[in-house]
């Protein structure tokens, strides 16, 4: 099913597409962004001097979560920027699903 492209938001990377299945009459919003270069981002910030020097000064860069995983969680239910779901935030970061957004292996 192609969607047709709503809009793309060049500050976020986010693109927008409207999908129509006319067998069942629905109308489907696919959020879309290129994950690819936050991902290798924080792959290379794993091994970096930063990281090494951060660590002996007790400071650790975590790592970027892309904006796509930020709004599918609040679609589940978990809003990253509200404090009082960090348990939940926690949660996510820490389990394996998520452990390529983790820059410095570190746990929450």
């Amino acid at each position: 099913m192609k969607g047709r492209l709503l809009g793309h938001d060049d500050f976020y990377g986010i693109s927008t597409f409207h999908h129509f299945d006319e067998t069942t009459g629905k109308t489907h919003i696919e959020y879309v962004q290129d994950v690819a270069p936050i991902l290798e981002q924080n792959k290379a910030l794993s091994n970096s001097d930063m990281q090494k020097q951060g660590i002996k000064k007790s400071w650790m860069f975590y790592g970027s979560i892309p904006n796509i995983v930020i709004h599918k969680w609040l679609k589940e239910g978990i809003d990253f920027y509200n404090k009082d779901h960090w348990p939940a935030v926690k949660r996510k970061l820490n389990s394996s699903e998520y452990k390529y957004l983790n820059a410095g292996n570190a746990k929450l």
